[in-house]
Formats: C-alpha cells, sequence, structure tokens
C-alpha cells in the first residue's frame, strides 16, 4: 500500500497530463536475451550547471522518475552554459566541448531546471527543451510507444591501464527509413561531491548524479550508413581510457540511436556500468 501512494504521489507532483505513466518493472538490463521482448527505454537529458539555484530540484524529480521506471529511463546531465561556470572553490569543472556543442544542438533553454525527454518535439511545445512540470507526463508517453530498435552493450574494463572497450550490437526491429540514423554514446558518472547552489546557499559536498563526463562517439552521433531492414543485426565497438580522477565504480556507458537533421528523436537508449 505505502509503494502505491507513493507512485501516485510522484505522478500527481510530476505529471503534465491526465495519463499516467505504465510502469513495467524488468529493470535496466540492456543485455536481454534476444527472443525476449525489448522494453522500451526513455532518455532524459537534463541541463544543469553549479551555479543554477534551482536545478537541485530539477535534479531531485528526475532521481524519483527513475525509481518509478525501475530501469526503463536513463539520464545524463550536461553542464552547460552560463549556470555552468565553476566556482572559485569548485573541485571540479564539469563543463566539456561536447556539452557545450550539445546545448547548441538542442536549443538553449528558456529556465532552469530544463530537459529534452528522447529529443523528441511534442505537439504544442515550441521547442524540444522542456520545464520540470511536462517531464512525467512526456516520459510516460514514449514509454508507452514500441521500440524500433534492440540495443545489446558488452563492455570489458582493464583496471591497470583503464581501458574501456564497449561493443553496441543493434538489432533492428523494424525497417528505418529515414536517411540519417546516428549511435550515440555517453559517459556518466554518478554521486560526484563538489559545489553547488542551493536554495539554502552553496553546499560543499552536493552529490551530483549522471554527470556527463565525455563523449565516446561524436557530440552528435556517428552515422550509421548500412542499410536498416527489420530482421538486420548491425554493431560498433568503441574504446575510451578512463580519466585518472574518476570514480569507474560510478561510471555508467549511454548507448541510444536516434535521428539527425531536423529531427532528433531516439529511437531506444540503454546503460551499462563500467563495473560489474
Amino acid at each position: 500500500m505505502k509503494n502505491n501512494l507513493l507512485l501516485a504521489l510522484v505522478v500527481l507532483l510530476y505529471a503534465c497530463t491526465e495519463i499516467p505513466p505504465e510502469v513495467n518493472p524488468i529493470g535496466n538490463n540492456p543485455n536481454n536475451n534476444p527472443g525476449q521482448e525489448e522494453p522500451r527505454r526513455v532518455l532524459i537529458e537534463e541541463f544543469s550547471g553549479v551555479r543554477c539555484v534551482n536545478c537541485p530540484a530539477g535534479s531531485e524529480a528526475i532521481e524519483n522518475l527513475l525509481r518509478l521506471y525501475n530501469g526503463r529511463l536513463i539520464a545524463i546531465s550536461i553542464h552547460a552554459g552560463f549556470f555552468a561556470n565553476p566556482y572559485p572553490d569548485s573541485k571540479y569543472d564539469f563543463r566539456t566541448s561536447d556539452g557545450n556543442q550539445l546545448l547548441s544542438l538542442l536549443t538553449e533553454p528558456f529556465g532552469y531546471p530544463s530537459a529534452v525527454v528522447n529529443r523528441h518535439r511534442f505537439d504544442g511545445e515550441f521547442g524540444i527543451q522542456l520545464g520540470l512540470s511536462k517531464w512525467a507526463g512526456y516520459i510516460a508517453q514514449e514509454a508507452a510507444e514500441k521500440p524500433r530498435v534492440r540495443l545489446n552493450l558488452q563492455r570489458t574494463y582493464t583496471p591497470n591501464n583503464r581501458r574501456l572497450d564497449l561493443t553496441v550490437r543493434m538489432d533492428i526491429l523494424e525497417t528505418l527509413t529515414h536517411p540519417d540514423v546516428r549511435l550515440s554514446v555517453a559517459l556518466t558518472e554518478d554521486d560526484v561531491e563538489d559545489v553547488q547552489l542551493t536554495p539554502l546557499g552553496k553546499q560543499a559536498d552536493y552529490k551530483h548524479k549522471h554527470v556527463l563526463r565525455d563523449m565516446l562517439s561524436n557530440f552528435d552521433g556517428n552515422p550509421i550508413t548500412e542499410t536498416k531492414s527489420a530482421g538486420l543485426s548491425l554493431s560498433r565497438t568503441l574504446t575510451y581510457t578512463l580519466p585518472l580522477d574518476w570514480n569507474a565504480s560510478n561510471c555508467k556507458l549511454v548507448a541510444f540511436v536516434h535521428l539527425g537533421g531536423d529531427r532528433k528523436d531516439v529511437l531506444q537508449v540503454a546503460e551499462i556500468t563500467i563495473l560489474p
């Protein structure tokens, strides 16, 4: 009963439509048996900054939604723009060149907190950037769609030299006719303690979640040029060396297939930890 009450409260707080999210508690396992039905997972890319006083509320909302969707929602937090400028006492600079380019690609937010959901432009919206109150309703809408691609992620990590190898297998479930389909792979880190402005002032030990550290692909994705007919399988392998000051235990790889050009919709996304 307590769990039911919690889910109801989350939906009431964050939903922007009357359609409640349908949650399939299968967990976030991008390496499901190929014979199993592929769950539709949704990507939310949050734009944030250490000087953004309202961003902790957005991050908390995302954590609530992640718990609600139990693996069917995947988050990336992109620190870019004016609010991302570090403080003199910041230990880290979360800004990246890829993050700055993603801010231009996905357009500047009208205000913060802001996020894009599957990079989709929803009916009635001016663009793909969305305020906090709209996230839950559009996540539910996207989660109800059937996936067009199955993703399988396999990675190996060698602690001695911090070499990371990721193989992404893409099984095409429905023929993709769009002329520009791409694969993006992001590396994120959780629980990075550093300064953050909050409504109560600067907090030195704030835990930053899902921080975009780098892209293994091009910032706007690597083109998939092969024929993408239903039933075909494609694969890509990417290699990366993890910097010494990043905690491998808290790092994840996020791979997603999406459209390029004017439409940027994410067709499917999967996530895997660097360490087993």
